[in-house]
């Protein structure tokens, strides 16, 4: 399969697997922590509504996933804040409201989107040059987030009232992470699409936390076991001719079985 890394598709892929891997090393360590994980689904799903609203205007797909992964993040925040709506109902109306207006633009829409499966189901083969850059961004941001505020993300995690009682400027660091993890989700959507990418930002992090006594190695080893999948994953779709978004998410579930089996031997 050597050969294969003549094509520029595949170093793309091979480099959007690294990337992927460490964005949902460090966003999906403090979205499983934080019990976000229906949260980061909520926002994963209603981007569907700027994939299929781009589509019908003619712009480009992810700029309109981002645009409405970080409204639906931010009005999650809000309604649960301001107008005592729980969490879970204010991320459950926004994640319907999207995927609506995703599909109704998807049917009103004069032309068939081309890549759409991609979208939804994610295909590492098509990520672009613009893909990398993008990921490139988020996964710089966020190495340098964590590793400046690492102790205060670490409270945040798993007491975030603690967190707002003693650290300053707690809820701006909250708000930063939201829309971090926000456009994690759209950088990811290339690799596993909005149906599967909350699942790689929480089973390598299940599967880690099997084993890591810390948060900082619950972020390295995830980050780790995203990779591994990925590219272990990507193999499969090629030699399969299957989207590779199942494929990485498989592999995920495999390696969690495995950690499991291995937790018990020991």
């Amino acid at each position: 399969m050597l050969h294969l890394l003549q094509y520029t598709f595949v170093t793309n892929a091979i480099i959007g697997c690294l990337l992927t891997g460490i964005v949902c090393g460090l966003i999906g360590s403090y979205v499983a922590s934080r019990r976000m994980v229906f949260v980061a689904g909520g926002v994963a799903h209603a981007s569907l509504g700027g994939v299929g609203l781009c589509a019908t205007l003619g712009g480009p797909p992810m700029l309109g996933a981002a645009v409405f992964s970080l409204l639906t993040a931010l009005g999650a925040h809000r309604l649960a804040r301001r107008a005592h709506v729980r969490s879970d109902s204010a991320i459950a109306m926004l994640w319907a409201a999207g995927m609506s207006i995703g599909v109704v633009c998807l049917f009103l829409s004069p032309s068939y989107l081309p890549g759409l499966s991609s979208y939804l189901f994610g295909n590492i083969l098509y990520v672009t040059q613009a893909d990398l850059i993008f990921l490139f961004i988020i996964a710089l941001l966020g190495i340098l987030l964590f590793a400046l505020r690492l102790p205060q993300i670490t409270i945040l995690a798993f007491d975030a009232t603690f967190a707002r009682s003693t650290l300053r400027r707690a809820g701006r660091l909250e708000i930063l992470l939201l829309l971090l993890t926000a456009l994690s989700i759209v950088a990811c959507l290339r690799t596993v699409g909005i149906m599967l990418v909350v699942a790689l930002m929480s089973i390598p992090q299940t599967t880690a936390s099997l084993f890591a006594t810390s948060f900082r190695g619950l972020v390295v080893a995830s980050g780790l076991l995203s990779i591994c999948a990925c590219l272990i994953g990507l193999c499969f779709s090629y030699l399969l001719n299957v989207p590779s978004g199942p494929a990485i998410v498989i592999v995920c579930i495999v390696i969690y079985a495995l950690a499991c089996a291995i937790k018990r031997l020991h």
